[in-house]
């Protein structure tokens, strides 16, 4: 199991990292108490949980209860087995201000010092232990927000593609078309199995649907022509900074050929190492 623990300073971009862990796959919790966090290790390493990337923020909103953060992260690190990284973010104190300003938020420890940059000495000072031991220091005062997502990324991913899921579903337009799609493929066009006696119960997850609808040579060509398409826009869509690409086939009844291209295409996918979520909105209906 692999643990990233988020921590650093007010107003430094913790949130913002921990939206590009969760686009890249990992379980995200932020504000966790430090003394909870080894109980929700240990029920993320349940086997019927199956969760094996967590990112925990944490930082001085937990009040008192931060101080335990040094002895609960020396703890996970050399006793639990899982591995630990600590990501620690940080601007300097004009930009912090400047921050603070703009969005016109009251610093987590404002009623406890007299002024704002009181707060940020203080919180200095007790993020110290934690700055000393982190394994990424991230210094984002003259970081753009896609600057700062591209640096997270470089830490966590071993192939850039993992930073895009893909989600290709399948659906029927007599259903209605589907409005979360990015790009949509109407399939209609090619012969439907609906109209063969012995394919009409079966969808396009079984060989016999999609055999049929793939010996045509149009079936082939568009095929080959929606792939080459992809195989141009992804790397562009990756580059954009683009999180989450929805791919939607449709054919009248969402069970035939929407689905037999959903599946070909989700398979090519997973094959040159996208990140790929599968799912048939009317396969049921």
């Amino acid at each position: 199991m692999q643990l990233v623990m988020i921590t650093g300073m007010s107003g430094s971009g913790k949130s913002m990292v921990m939206q590009v862990m969760e686009d890249i796959g990992y379980y995200c919790i932020d504000n966790l108490p430090p003394q909870l966090i080894p109980k929700f290790v240990e029920i993320c390493r349940q086997k019927e949980n199956g969760v094996n990337k967590v990112a925990i923020a944490v930082d001085i909103r937990s009040g008192g209860m931060f101080s335990d953060i040094y002895s609960c992260w020396h703890n996970l690190k050399h006793e639990s087995g899982v591995d630990v990284k600590v990501v620690f973010t940080e601007a300097s104190e004009e930009v912090l201000i400047q921050r603070y300003k703009e969005t016109r938020r009251k610093h987590p420890l404002g009623d406890k010092c007299g002024s704002l940059q009181e707060a940020i000495a203080y919180e200095q000072e007790q993020l110290q232990p934690m700055r000393a031991i982190a394994d990424f220091y991230v210094e984002t005062s003259h970081l753009s927000v896609q600057q700062l997502k591209e640096e997270i990324k470089s830490m966590f991913l071993t192939e850039k593609s993992d930073s895009l899921l893909i989600k290709v579903m399948s659906f029927g337009y007599k259903y209605g078309v589907s409005t979360e799609s990015d790009l949509v493929l109407d399939v209609r066009c090619l012969p439907n199995p609906f109209y063969i006696p012995e394919l009409k119960t079966h969808t396009g997850c079984e060989s016999c649907v999609r055999d049929y609808v793939m010996q045509f040579p149009q079936s082939k060509e568009l095929l080959a022509k929606f792939m080459d398409m992809l195989e141009f826009l992804l790397p562009l869509y990756i580059s954009e900074g683009k999180s989450q690409l929805v791919i939607a086939f449709g054919c009248t009844g969402g069970k035939h050929r929407s689905i037999t291209f959903a599946e070909i295409v989700s398979e090519a996918l997973l094959e040159k190492g996208y990140r790929v979520h599968k799912m048939h909105r009317d396969i049921t209906r």
